[in-house]
């Protein structure tokens, strides 16, 4: 992710981990962030999403968004994250949308849910982020 002369942000490089992990980001708002995964590549040894991969991708949207509620100068950093895996994928796209709780001026926390292809739940995230000062 990159700030742009303009004070917009270039959602096309979201960090080297989520690059590798093929997350891409369509929308992105303080309120809400909404972006996408495949499972192939992201899989535990039983070929089903890795959980771990689940909480990769929420905690890349709700980072996201609580950056952007930062405000200029300032900057998010995940404090606490939680997840409850409702049912596998074995392929295709996960889609989640990061949904803003509380947007306050030190803390900010999203719900995050992920969905398969068919539109099923299968995780539910919760994200803490302590918003600061850069340097």
């Amino acid at each position: 992710m990159t700030d742009t002369s303009d004070g917009d942000f270039d959602f096309s490089n979201v960090g080297p981990l989520a690059e590798r992990m093929g997350i891409k980001i369509l929308e992105a708002t303080p309120e809400r962030v909404v972006g996408t995964m495949p499972v192939d590549g992201n899989t535990q040894p039983f070929g089903l999403l890795h959980g771990g991969a689940s909480l990769v991708l929420a905690e890349t949207l709700g980072s996201l968004g609580a950056h952007l509620a930062a405000g200029a100068g300032r900057t998010a950093v995940g404090i606490e994250i939680s997840g409850s895996h409702h049912r596998g994928a074995r392929g295709g796209l996960v889609t989640g949308v990061a949904t803003a709780i509380s947007l306050g001026k030190t803390l900010a926390s999203f719900e995050i849910v992920l969905t398969d292809e068919a539109g099923k739940k299968i995780c539910t995230s919760r994200l803490t982020c302590l918003l600061r000062d850069l340097a």
